[in-house]
């Protein structure tokens, strides 16, 4: 049964900007705290944001200030803006409940390439 399917991903130079998109199963999203996570090449996956329910957010230092995180819960949709991109931003980026340890089946992601 597909959980998530996210979207949005693409190619762009430094200093650009992209929006994800994600679409999860009612039963992945309600109640649940959502994040954004990335994997590049050779690197763990990461959680880069997360928004809670209620709206909350909470980011990795190395993207504050730079990407947000939103949600729909009527739509059960999570939203990346990511601003100002940077070739470190290079990955997979991936949906799902956070943190990763209550996560469920991956989806198969979005990739992000910065390059010029």
């Amino acid at each position: 049964q597909v959980q998530v399917v996210e979207s949005g991903g693409g190619l762009v130079q430094p200093g650009g900007s992209l929006r994800l998109s994600c679409a999860a199963s009612g039963s992945l999203f309600t109640y649940s705290t959502m994040g954004w996570y990335r994997q590049a090449p050779g690197k763990q996956r990461e959680l880069v944001a997360s928004i809670t329910r209620h709206g909350a957010t909470n980011y990795v230092e190395s993207v504050k200030g730079r990407f947000a995180i939103s949600r729909d819960n009527a739509k059960n949709t999570v939203s990346l803006q990511m601003n100002s991109l940077k070739a470190e931003d290079t990955a997979v980026y991936y949906c799902n409940r956070a943190p990763i340890s209550i996560a469920r089946p991956w989806g198969q992601g979005t990739q992000v390439t910065v390059s010029s």
